[in-house]
């Protein structure tokens, strides 16, 4: 059996107002978690304040503009950020420790692009209870802006909590 998990971390609908891991022994090979995540200026901005990167490229539209790219971009991990939110709230979700993350950045990230994360499971390390899953985030014209393999520990006891809100963020 084949199950995939829809969650928008932006509006969490009802159905996602608890957080339910999957344990090891009920992961499938096959099975898989999206969200979608709307990029705009806002994001690109929280994201420079919280890591530190300021680089020009993200920031600086009037610099951006004389690059490759010809305009702001996102930052790479910034998507890379996604599917970690995944694999902790949602496949396998809570109790999950991370591993190991492969990633290869494939065409850049734009304000006003939409990105689906999606995380697949590929294989299962039954004596390591360990969990290997396809990574990916896709724009809205179903392009991959950067794929990867994660391995995860997954958690062996059910765990379910009440998801915690966002935290609301005012940039100045």
């Amino acid at each position: 059996m084949t199950t995939e998990i829809k969650a928008s971390p932006a509006e969490a609908p009802a159905d996602v107002a608890t957080m339910k891991n999957v344990t090891f022994d009920e992961i499938e090979v096959g099975q898989s978690a999206s969200s979608v995540h709307p990029i705009g200026e806002a994001e690109i901005k929280l994201f420079a304040a919280v890591s530190g990167d300021v680089n020009p490229a993200h920031l600086d539209a009037a610099w951006a503009a004389t690059t490759p790219f010809a305009g702001v971009i996102a930052h790479g991990m910034l998507s890379a950020g996604f599917i970690s939110a995944l694999l902790g709230t949602t496949l396998p979700g809570p109790g999950t420790i991370y591993l190991d993350q492969s990633l290869r950045f494939r065409r850049p990230v734009r304000p006003g692009d939409v990105l689906t994360a999606t995380v697949t499971v590929s294989a299962k390390d039954d004596a390591k209870k360990r969990v290997t899953l396809d990574c990916a985030c896709t724009n809205q014209n179903g392009e991959a802006v950067v794929t990867g393999v994660a391995t995860v520990l997954a958690p062996s006891e059910k765990i379910e909590r009440t998801r915690p809100a966002r935290p609301a963020v005012t940039l100045g």
